[in-house]
């Protein structure tokens, strides 16, 4: 019979450090960073940090994940996209956040789509998409399409 986990079991992952290995053609020679699973709480703080400015998102999750070596927020916005993306994407991973195969295929949906595209198109975030009304994406879409045919007929 499997027991029932305390809420000791439950926390004792947070505190867990993991070794990633960097791969060579990011980083000359490659090597490890250790970082840690985020919280509910360090998620909150991010999001509501950076509320007005999501381009401080991956730098607030490298800042607060990356364990060692630690790296100050002018470091972080000076290290190259594609190793910016590989931190983020093991961040995720750790942190359960990586979505899988669910994820793409939500992403690949209609209403995935839709919501995609206003993120795009308007530099939204997820949760501030997430917080629109079915009549307000309708309304939203209609008005990108009339953007982009604009843009076509006067190109």
């Amino acid at each position: 019979m499997t027991s029932v986990l305390s809420a000791g079991d439950l926390l004792a992952g947070s505190g867990l450090v993991h070794d990633v290995e960097v791969p060579a053609q990011l980083v000359d020679g490659g090597g490890v960073v250790r970082i840690r699973a985020l919280t509910l709480a360090v998620l909150a703080a991010i999001s509501k940090a950076a509320r007005d400015d999501t381009g401080l998102v991956p730098v607030l999750t490298i800042k607060e994940a990356v364990v060692e070596p630690p790296l100050s927020f002018d470091q972080i916005r000076q290290l190259r996209v594609g190793l910016v993306r590989f931190l983020l994407d093991e961040i995720n991973a750790i942190s359960g956040l990586d979505g899988g195969a669910d994820a793409e295929a939500a992403a690949r949906s209609t209403l995935g789509a839709s919501h995609l595209l206003l993120a795009k198109h308007f530099g939204w975030t997820p949760a501030q998409v997430g917080e629109l009304t079915p009549g307000q994406v309708a309304v939203y879409l209609a008005g990108v399409r009339q953007l982009v045919e604009y843009d076509r007929a006067t190109s």
